[in-house]
């Protein structure tokens, strides 16, 4: 025999084993019947005349909002004023909790990572967990409704979202500039001055300015629910079905979040 035919059989490469194969047309197929199960429980009260209905209604209330009623604009320029200064406002108030809750839950600057840390953190994840919306439905509740509901909702909500993303920037500082500061003398109120906070300044900034971005469009909707602003003005046009006057509310939201979002655009590559 020769060494040829001595040889043992190649081997033919697959991309999957026959076990990783089977492995994954049973992940598929429980994929599928878990998607049965969940369209199942969500349209078992659904009713489909409604929703076979629903092009017509839609293009009914479509030619109900053309064209639009321009003179209705006047009454919309003090909500939405209100709308932007709830936004502006919440969002110095969320800064103003989260710098110090950022600066607690940092690994590299809290206190104490087995009681203060998880606080901080828990604070993080509360604000983060409930929707603005919800906020204001619970202030509102509260306080009464108005413009400082809606403050207080968006600043509530703004913690979670600054404090968690600088404090990540935080914990990811050069540590050299800390010790270089350390190796001075300086106090923990000086490190954190000359060492810790020139190097988050650009992502503080931006963070920021990221964030009242969102709460100008999250604040649009806070009247629905009595918390001031243009969506006073939203919720009454549709319960009288003007629909005209939602068109210029809609636009006029819109040409808000298109400018707010160009200012956050150019603020963000500023401060980066």
């Amino acid at each position: 025999m020769s060494a040829v035919d001595a040889s043992p059989p190649r081997k033919v490469w697959q991309y999957r084993t026959p076990r990783a194969r089977l492995a994954l047309w049973a992940g598929w197929l429980a994929l599928v019947a878990l998607f049965v199960f969940c369209w199942q429980v969500m349209t078992k009260d659904t009713i489909w005349f409604f929703v076979l209905d629903a092009p017509a209604q839609a293009a009914d209330i479509g030619s109900r909002m053309m064209p639009p009623r321009w003179s209705y604009l006047n009454q919309l320029w003090v909500p939405l004023w209100d709308t932007i200064n709830i936004a502006t406002l919440g969002t110095l108030l969320g800064i103003i909790i989260a710098v110090p809750v950022a600066f607690l839950a940092a690994r590299n600057t809290t206190p104490s990572t087995t009681l203060v840390r998880p606080l901080a953190l828990l604070i993080i994840v509360a604000s983060r967990s409930i929707n603005s919306l919800i906020w204001a439905l619970l202030l509102v509740s509260i306080i009464g409704p108005g413009l400082l509901a809606g403050i207080i909702a968006i600043g509530l909500r703004s913690i979670g979202f600054i404090a968690k993303l600088l404090y990540e920037a935080i914990e990811e500082i050069d540590e050299g500039q800390v010790d270089a500061v350390k190796a001075t003398g300086a106090s923990g109120a000086q490190i954190i001055d000359q060492a810790i906070v020139p190097q988050i300044l650009p992502a503080f900034f931006g963070i920021s300015v990221f964030r009242w971005d969102i709460n100008i469009r999250e604040s649009t909707i806070l009247g629905l629910v009595g918390a001031g602003g243009i969506g006073l003005q939203l919720q009454a046009s549709l319960n009288v079905l003007a629909w005209p006057q939602v068109t210029v509310i809609f636009i006029v939201i819109l040409a808000t979040v298109v400018l707010s979002e160009w200012v956050s655009a150019k603020v963000r590559a500023a401060v980066t």
